[in-house]
This record gives C-alpha cells, sequence and structure tokens, in this order.
C-alpha cells in the first residue's frame, strides 16, 4: 500500500511542475515583448521630435539670414542718405542767398553819374560773394547761344532769329546754377523758334 501511494504522488507531482514550468516561460515572454514596445514607441517620439528641430532649426537659420539682409539693406541706405546730405550740406542755404546774388547784378547794371564809388563796393562784395559760392561746389549754368537743355533750364520765351539754329537759346533772363551735380536754379531762358520749313530748305541749299 504504501509503495502504491508513493508511485500515485510521484505520478501526480510531475504534470503541475511541467504546467508550472511552462507558465513561468510564457509570463517571461510577455515581460520581455513590454519593453521593446516601449522603445519603440520612444524611438518614434524621439524621430519626431528630432524632425520638429530639423526644421525648427532651418526655419531659424532663413529668418536669421533675412534679418541679416535686410540690416544690410538698411546699413546700405543709410550710408548712402549720409554720404548725400554731406555732399549737398547747405543746400537750403545756397537756394536763399540766390536771390541776393539776383539783387547784387541788378544793381550793378544800373549805371548812374556819381554811383561809380558806390557801385565799385557793392562789386567787390558781389565778387566775395561769388568765390565763396565757387568753393562751395555752386557754379552758373552756362546756356546762352547753347542748345536748350530743358534738363538744365527752363524756357519762358521764344522768338526768331535766323541768324541761330532753331532751339538756340538767345538769351538768359535768369542765371541758372548747380550745385555740385545736382541743379540749384534752372535758368531761365528765351529760346530761338525758326519754321521748321524754312530750316530745312537753308539746310538742302548748303
Amino acid at each position: 500500500m504504501e509503495e502504491e501511494v508513493k508511485n500515485t504522488e510521484t505520478v501526480d507531482t510531475s504534470p503541475v511542475e511541467e504546467q508550472t514550468e511552462h507558465t513561468e516561460v510564457k509570463t517571461e515572454t510577455v515581460k520581455e515583448d513590454v519593453p521593446r514596445k516601449k522603445v519603440r514607441e520612444k524611438r518614434k517620439k524621439i524621430d519626431k521630435e528630432k524632425d520638429e528641430l530639423i526644421k525648427a532649426n532651418l526655419d531659424l537659420k532663413e529668418k536669421v539670414l533675412r534679418i541679416t539682409a535686410e540690416l544690410q539693406n538698411v546699413k546700405r541706405r543709410s550710408e548712402i542718405d549720409l554720404a548725400s546730405a554731406y555732399k549737398y550740406d547747405g543746400f537750403d542755404l545756397m537756394v536763399s542767398i540766390l536771390p541776393i546774388l539776383d539783387n547784387f547784378e541788378r544793381a550793378l547794371s544800373i549805371k548812374q553819374e556819381g554811383t561809380e564809388k558806390f557801385l565799385e563796393g557793392f562789386k567787390m562784395i558781389y565778387d566775395n560773394l561769388q568765390s565763396i559760392l565757387l568753393s562751395k561746389g555752386v557754379t552758373e549754368i552756362e546756356c546762352l547761344h547753347k542748345e536748350f537743355d530743358p534738363s538744365t533750364m527752363n524756357a519762358v520765351m521764344t522768338d526768331t532769329n535766323n541768324d541761330f539754329a532753331n532751339n538756340i537759346v538767345l538769351d538768359c533772363l535768369q542765371k541758372g546754377y548747380m550745385y555740385q551735380d545736382k541743379i540749384l536754379r534752372p535758368a531761365m531762358v528765351k529760346v530761338n523758334e525758326r519754321d521748321v520749313t524754312q530750316e530745312n530748305n537753308e539746310r538742302n541749299d548748303e
């Protein structure tokens, strides 16, 4: 009887042990799968963050380049404006002096007996004023008997003179001046206006 019981115990315990071992294997497999899934998810998250950082970095570089270009343009414009302001410094002052120069010329053109000494003083002041303007870059626009130039002259009168070609300045009614390479005041002139047909006939005769 004792032997039978022993055998029975031995037979009964074996399946239980095998079942336990099998269960432990399954548990270990599940435990191994969970970390792998977390790792994959973490990698996806890292890759997504990496792509976002790369995009943000490219956007930032583009903004920096754009801002740098804008700053360079502002600097260039400022330098141009500063150079122009320095070059044409005193432009408004020169414009305001021109009427004084005109008045001196009108006074000097009036010649009356007994005013010679008085006009000599005027002439000295006029010459000094002209020298100062010339030293500052103010020059008279040459226009008398020159071809009419609308960029530096203002035609206020026309006349016909057969001794000169068409569109030639016959008289300067008010002097014009340049300040450096900028027009300070255009010259007011009288321009020759001949009959075009007559002028063409004269050219053909030549």
